[in-house]
């Protein structure tokens, strides 16, 4: 965590995001590496890919990840102590090779933004937690600074196969400028931040090796839910990570394993 935990907030808030945070030591990445080798083993690739979701209630190592000191301190120095564990993803972007011999499709994700799909009202940050190195020849993330300034954009339906986004949505082309993007790389044990309404995405896996990252959403306790009746939404995991509630906008599904709340 950045010694100066209010000039990180600023930076935070000006361009939306913060990259190459490291978090988890050797023996910590090691850990995280055979845990999920041995998931993805149980459940095959396929199911590996994208369908891990919200396992941190199953699973101690999983929640462990999520309330990570090394996780939480650069969270709570930009959203404050109260915070709550909204959803959590592992995805996991195979060879384009691979898949390509099962016949199946090139796999990237469009361009989007997060808070577009949450209805929340309040900050959404996304953790992008990295199980495997992640650069751009195996397609990690990209972003467009400070594009979190510029609301939620138009998201229309995906042209292009292969989006891993369940949506298959994507930001048309002409309401940011890619040109400015940047991409994300990171190393095992090292973390993103970005703010749910920032401009981001990442390309195939052109590589031959295994990108996997662990995505987790946080928001503070005060943020809630809003009430869309055309497309209504449940929250049936969401976890009080740190802190106190004092607003109850969020059920605390915590196991009565987790006992080791900050």
């Amino acid at each position: 965590m950045p010694v100066d935990a209010r000039n990180f907030a600023e930076d935070f808030d000006r361009n939306g995001y913060a990259t190459s945070l490291d978090v988890l030591q050797e023996r910590e990445i090691q850990e995280l590496k055979d845990n999920f080798d041995n998931l993805e083993k149980s459940i095959g690739k396929e199911n590996a890919q994208y369908s891990l979701h919200n396992i941190h209630t199953k699973y101690p190592w999983v929640l462990k990840l999520s309330s990570h000191p090394g996780v939480l301190a650069p969270l709570q120095a930009i959203l404050g102590n109260d915070l709550i564990l909204l959803d959590s993803r592992f995805i996991c972007k195979y060879p384009s090779q691979e898949l390509q011999e099962d016949g199946s499709d090139e796999k990237f994700v469009a361009w989007h933004q997060d808070v577009r799909y949450w209805g929340i009202e309040g900050d959404v940050i996304s953790v992008w937690l990295a199980v495997d190195d992640a650069d751009v020849d195996n397609g990690c993330m990209v972003v467009v600074p400070s594009t979190h300034k510029d609301g939620i954009l138009e998201h229309k339906a995906a042209s292009q196969k292969g989006n891993m986004l369940t949506s298959n949505q994507e930001i048309p082309s002409n309401l940011f400028d890619a040109t400015k993007s940047v991409p994300c790389p990171l190393k095992a044990g090292q973390m993103s931040l970005h703010h749910g309404h920032l401009v981001h995405g990442s390309e195939p896996n052109r590589s031959s090796r295994r990108r996997c990252g662990f995505v987790i959403r946080y928001v503070l306790t005060k943020a809630h839910p809003i009430d869309d009746p055309e497309r209504p939404r449940k929250f049936e995991s969401t976890v009080l990570i740190s802190g106190e509630d004092k607003f109850g906008n969020f059920a605390d599904n915590s196991p009565e394993w987790f006992t080791w709340r900050d």
